[in-house]
């Protein structure tokens, strides 16, 4: 029953954000609370959300303040430089765009934490993406299946808790797949060029400096985008003539700020020379800053909350030493602050009730219980197959340290070596990236202002498709 009730609660909530018949906060309390009562523990409620809260507390207080931080260094004109030379590179080509995208998300991908990922790809790609029209909803597909290909890093975090709930080497699992996942990262270009051509065709090429002279107009979220004419859905905004007859709506947000990036109004306010909050004097020390934040961050000196924390308020004093600045700086980055924060404490307790009412447990056992014995000397291909859904429905703690052990046992007695459990287990994190319950998503759907049900429905099929490419590299050169 409890097995039943688990599969039902995430499939009606990925129905309802994805139909948008509800918010995704709204979702990830309610639906959990009413499963809680239909399981007949709703007197548990209460606990259940309060070890879910606590167990997500420190990636909510990493994300406020990384959200500050980052705003900051987006203000003072830190990452300008980077913006122009992806906008050099890109010639406002849709389709060099969208490869630049996946380049850069990789690339940043290496301090090996994903929200940071996305606000500097976000930041960086948000503006050209608005003045050319592009679908967000590419940028933020293409963003997460790089950050996924990256995230199997050591640093990363999948794949030191396969190598400590398995007790191996680290290094013995990620060093022989590196040739299946630079298969994967490929793929990820390849498909970034392939969207990009069909952005191309439906927007349209500008020279650089037709980009940059552009009306405002209102962005588009093309939630079909890539899938080809005919095939977009959703979308609740007006449709301008920039979309050149696409055959999908388009999603209005508001205008603002454009996520910490400190973009208002027609989206290119960050590359604006004269606006107040640059500190070309400061660039140099908050470059450093930024090394040395990401350096501590990756050699684990300091708990990550704390050195964002610490980091924010650095950034806060030297950039604006004067109290009114510093406040307006926080004030502007409030809203993603508390969207963020707020989509976390909500996933709080969609995972606590999963994990308290026991339906991750029974979940997980009757996937394994319903592998047939004569797949068992094929647990390899198993694992690998079994790790698309188990990472998307479940949080990589669950996954990797309730169900991969049993995963490894039941290989063993076929035969199969731990190593290639552990190196299987890791390629569905493609599609882990963009699954509801990974907190960094909500900071690429927020800072682009795409719907997450618009983010999923796109997403899913190119991100299962760069996870089975990994896999079948990993099957085809005799590491899995």
């Amino acid at each position: 029953m409890l097995t039943i009730l688990g599969f039902a609660m995430i499939a009606t909530f990925l129905v309802l954000i994805m139909m948008k018949k509800m918010s995704p906060i709204a979702a990830l309390v309610l639906i959990p609370a009413l499963f809680c009562v239909f399981v007949g523990k709703g007197a548990h409620l209460g606990d259940y959300v309060i070890d879910g809260v606590s167990s997500l507390a420190p990636t909510a207080a990493m994300l406020m303040f990384a959200i500050v931080y980052f705003g900051v260094m987006i203000d003072v004109g830190l990452f300008d430089p980077v913006v122009r030379a992806i906008l050099k590179f890109c010639k406002a080509d849709p389709m060099r765009v969208v490869v630049g995208t996946a380049l850069l998300a990789a690339i940043v991908s290496l301090d090996g934490d994903g929200s940071t990922t996305f606000m500097i790809t976000v930041s960086a790609m948000y503006p050209l993406y608005k003045r050319l029209k592009m679908s967000l909803v590419v940028m933020t597909g293409v963003a997460a299946m790089a950050n996924g290909v990256m995230n199997t890093l050591p640093w990363g975090g999948p794949t030191a808790r396969a190598a400590t709930a398995l007790k191996v080497d680290a290094t013995d699992i990620f060093v022989p797949m590196i040739p299946a996942l630079a298969v994967g990262l490929v793929a990820v270009v390849v498909l970034a060029y392939v969207l990009g051509l069909r952005e191309r065709r439906r927007v349209g090429t500008l020279t650089l400096d037709e980009a940059l002279v552009r009306e405002p107009e209102t962005e588009t979220v093309l939630v079909g985008a890539g899938a080809g004419a005919g095939a977009v859905s959703g979308g609740s905004g007006a449709r301008t003539g920039a979309d050149r007859g696409a055959a999908g709506g388009s999603g209005e947000a508001a205008d603002g700020d454009a996520g910490s990036g400190g973009a208002s109004g027609d989206g290119f306010q960050g590359l604006d020379p004269n606006r107040p909050t640059l500190r070309p004097k400061l660039y140099w020390f908050n470059a450093l800053l930024t090394v040395a934040l990401l350096t501590a961050m990756i050699m684990e000196l300091l708990p990550i909350p704390v050195l964002f924390l610490l980091g924010a308020a650095l950034a806060l004093t030297v950039n604006f030493p004067h109290i009114p600045d510093q406040k307006a700086r926080i004030a502007a980055h409030a809203d993603n602050v508390l969207n963020v924060s707020g989509m976390v404490f909500a996933a709080a307790v969609f995972t606590g009730v999963l994990t308290g009412t026991g339906m991750v447990d029974h979940m997980a056992n009757w996937l394994v219980d319903t592998i047939p014995d004569g797949m068992g000397p094929q647990m390899g291909l198993v694992t690998g197959l079994l790790s698309l859904p188990l990472t998307y429905f479940m949080s990589n703690d669950g996954f990797y340290f309730g169900v991969l052990p049993v995963l490894a046992e039941a290989g063993q007695a076929h035969g199969v070596s731990t190593l290639e459990i552990a190196r299987a287990s890791i390629v569905g994190q493609p599609l882990h990236m963009s699954s509801p319950l990974v907190p960094a998503v909500y900071v690429l759907v927020g800072m682009a202002k795409v719907e997450f049900g618009d983010h999923t429905r796109f997403v899913v099929k190119w991100a299962v498709l760069t996870s089975l490419v990994i896999l079948a590299a990993g099957i085809l050169f005799g590491i899995i």
